[in-house]
């Protein structure tokens, strides 16, 4: 044939279905290339083979011409659609598809919007299963009357694929085996019926070649195929969106299904609550799908154990029981939008490669989980609410060891808790190394305390602390006794002019030449010596405050010797103190001997402060100061102090 004559048969073709009021709405699918209208043109290679499908939408239009060309059109498509089928053009529809004997080149019919009685459908049935049609699709069904029993005849097909969604059978009261048997006895590879309010389904009379049955969004309960062991060859078994309720029985179903892999019962109504039930479930049973059921903990008392791929997403489970039955050849799991407060470990799923986790209850993963579960390839834990804490930072750290295994990391990964970080990556999320480790940390604030108890303690030995809380305590209990034996006292009456604080070493100097040039020289000095002053019976220390106190001042007679002396460091402990209390100009400092620097003892640290901060008078080795070092001394000393007759020192009659 020249390529004139082809172009013009194609153009006589294309003119004829446009000009049929027979039909609506023509369009071709050819190869590559999608043409809307027959105007549009021709295959580019003007080649009637390539034409695929011709869908057409019928109209009760009756001036069609009844001398349409079938053969060509049989002979130039592989797919066909027809749309709005009725009782009333029912009759020209089987004529249509008598056409498509076994070996046409027609593979495909899709039907839709079929609306006929039930001797029509049979019919339809009947004809496309003669017919070469290979992949039968029926859509959007009504069955208009009453459903009566119907010898099908399943020899001589082409038949592969059988699929119906959404049929309504109007006929409430009829016998299940009359419309179920049709379908359970195909001798065809694959059968869908989906989307049917479908309450059973009928187990094969003989062994069926069934390899592939879906029967989503039914109303099929637990009684489907129990104890039907016809289904030897099925693979493939879609039961999703019914209302199947228990595990065991959906266990049981499978037990005979000696070549089933794959199980898919999500979105039903399933438990399993009974520990003491067991599960048969078919051995080559290698994909299940159980998500969005209500499911627990006990579901991993119940799985086939040669699974590989298992979905649980969207249950009640809490966590993976210990002591589970093994799943060895599992690799991926989903538990995604479950319970799960951690991450399961893989003491169970010794071969498990992927795990889903997101969208449950896990504030800190395990940081050891990718220890237990060696294997593992990808790891989805994305979307849960994450505590930041030192616990996570330790899964955040496995995470960049991890090599990239943290699916969506790192948006999915956003601290929920504490509120102060609420919506922060958990890769900007980071703690000190002394926050975290706690043996660091009780580490450090021992250490941190035995330093401190260390200083502490070197202090009050250098600085001689306790002695300065034992002088303290000692002054307080004799401040305390004296207004206690004598609350009328509450004014301390100045009597000495001066308490003379000494070395007994320096005792001499002080009684030749101190005592004496001020007590017996010019102006009426009276001084208070321990030897003369100090009351029997007391104890020293309260002897000591009581001089101090009924003193004007206290002269301290500086020297080597005065340091090296204890009763010396009390006496100007006390002074010292009287000199804060008060608010007083009371000490007086006669360094007798220069005393060299490292002779000072530490606890003298007050003597070090008085002697660098007040002026003191130097004892002069030359005879010819000495007048004017008496003189001083009598200035800074100068008070007239009350006598016993009421006269000042001083003073005659």
């Amino acid at each position: 044939m020249t390529e004139n004559m082809r172009a013009f048969r194609n153009f006589f073709l294309y003119k004829c279905l446009f000009a049929l009021t027979f039909w609506n709405h023509v369009s071709l699918s050819v190869e590559n290339e999608l043409f809307t209208s027959v105007s549009n043109g021709f295959p580019k290679d003007n080649s009637d083979k390539n034409i695929k499908s011709l869908p057409l939408l019928y109209t009760n239009n009756h001036q069609s011409k009844a001398n349409f060309d079938w053969v060509v059109l049989q002979n130039t498509t592989e797919s066909l659609s027809l749309s709005e089928i009725t009782n009333d053009n029912v009759k020209k529809l089987l004529a249509l598809l008598s056409n498509f004997r076994q070996g046409s080149r027609l593979q495909n019919l899709t039907l839709t919007n079929v609306s006929v009685d039930w001797t029509a459908l049979t019919a339809i049935f009947q004809t496309v299963w003669h017919s070469s049609i290979e992949y039968f699709n029926i859509n959007s069904v009504t069955q208009l009357s009453n459903i009566e029993s119907y010898n099908f005849d399943y020899s001589r097909t082409s038949m592969k694929a059988w699929t119906m969604k959404k049929v309504l059978i109007t006929d409430l009261y009829f016998s299940q085996d009359h419309l179920y048997k049709i379908f359970a006895d195909m001798n065809i590879a694959a059968l869908t019926i989906a989307e049917s309010e479908m309450i059973h389904m009928l187990c094969p009379s003989s062994d069926s070649s069934f390899r592939y049955l879906n029967f989503f969004k039914n109303d099929l309960t637990d009684l489907l195929f129990q104890n039907c062991d016809k289904l030897i060859q099925l693979e493939t078994l879609i039961l999703q969106r019914n209302k199947f309720e228990s595990l065991p029985k959906v266990s049981f179903m499978t037990s005979h299904m000696k070549s089933l892999k794959y199980l898919d019962m999500s979105n039903n109504l399933l438990r399993h609550d009974a520990a003491d039930v067991q599960c048969q479930w078919a051995e080559s049973l290698t994909e299940l799908d159980l998500s969005s059921n209500q499911l627990t903990d006990a579901v991993f008392e119940c799985l086939p154990v040669n699974i590989t791929k298992l979905d649980l997403q969207n249950n009640q489970i809490s966590s993976v029981p210990k002591g589970m039955a093994e799943l060895k050849s599992l690799k991926e799991l989903n538990l995604a939008s479950n319970r799960l407060a951690d991450l399961p470990g893989c003491s169970g799923f010794t071969s498990l490669e992927c795990l889903n986790t997101e969208m449950n209850l896990i504030l800190t993963p395990s940081a050891d989980f990718f220890q237990s579960c060696p294997r593992i390839r990808e790891l989805q834990a994305g979307h849960n609410p994450f505590k930041c804490s030192c616990e996570l930072q330790d899964f955040v750290r496995l995470e960049r060891q991890s090599g990239g295994k943290l699916a969506g990391w790192p948006a999915a990964y956003m601290c929920e808790y504490p509120e102060d970080l609420r919506g922060t990556q958990l890769k900007d999320f980071h703690l000190t190394e002394l926050a975290c480790n706690t043996v660091l940390l009780l580490v450090t604030a021992l250490v941190l305390t035995l330093v401190l108890v260390a200083v502490v303690a070197f202090l009050c030995i250098y600085l001689d602390v306790p002695w300065y809380l034992r002088m303290t305590w000692q002054w307080t209990q004799t401040k305390r006794r004296a207004w206690h034996n004598h609350p009328e006292e509450q004014e301390t009456v100045l009597q000495f002019h001066a308490f003379i604080s000494y070395s007994e070493r320096d005792s001499l100097w002080v009684k030749n030449e101190l005592i004496p040039n001020l007590e017996k020289g010019e102006g009426c000095v009276q001084l208070c010596q321990h030897e003369r002053n100090f009351i029997p019976g007391k104890s020293i220390v309260e002897n000591i405050i009581n001089c101090i106190e009924k003193s004007y001042k206290s002269i301290f007679v500086l020297s080597p010797n005065f340091v090296q002396s204890e009763w010396c460091h009390y006496e100007l402990y006390f002074a010292h103190h009287k000199l804060f209390s008060e608010n007083s100009n009371s000490l007086i400092l006669i360094l007798l001997e220069p005393i060299p620097p490292y002779l000072i003892p530490a606890r003298y640290h007050k003597l070090k402060a008085l002697m660098a901060k007040r002026t003191y008078l130097e004892w002069p080795k030359e005879r010819s100061k000495h007048a004017l070092f008496w003189a001083n001394l009598r200035a800074a000393i100068s008070i007239n102090l009350p006598m016993a007759d009421g006269k000042s020192c001083g003073e005659t009659d």
